[in-house]
């Protein structure tokens, strides 16, 4: 299993909004072969920053079978504007 990790800045004031799109957003990326769960955590020292980690069966399923979807398309329609600067994405495997 695969760890997908990005820190979220949210433009500051957006917060509400964000999160209301990030629970709309959830049904597509929940579709994806291969996605196993995922989570959306605020943090409680800066307001507008959060912490997105996703589960994923393969890197591949993220990389290839997420980014490259109809479905990821209406979430980056929903989501990408509310970045600033926009996130960098990591992935991580367990040891």
């Amino acid at each position: 299993m695969i760890l997908e990790v990005a820190i979220l800045q949210v433009k500051p004031g957006q917060e509400k909004q964000f999160e209301a799109d990030f629970a709309i957003a959830g049904q597509y990326i929940r579709s994806i072969k291969g996605y196993v769960g995922h989570s959306l955590r605020k943090c409680l020292e800066q307001e507008s920053k959060y912490l997105l980690l996703v589960d994923w069966e393969t890197l591949e399923d993220h990389t290839i079978g997420f980014r490259q979807s109809a479905q990821y398309l209406e979430w980056k329609k929903l989501l990408h504007h509310y970045y600033d600067p926009f996130p960098v994405v990591e992935h991580y495997e367990m040891v």
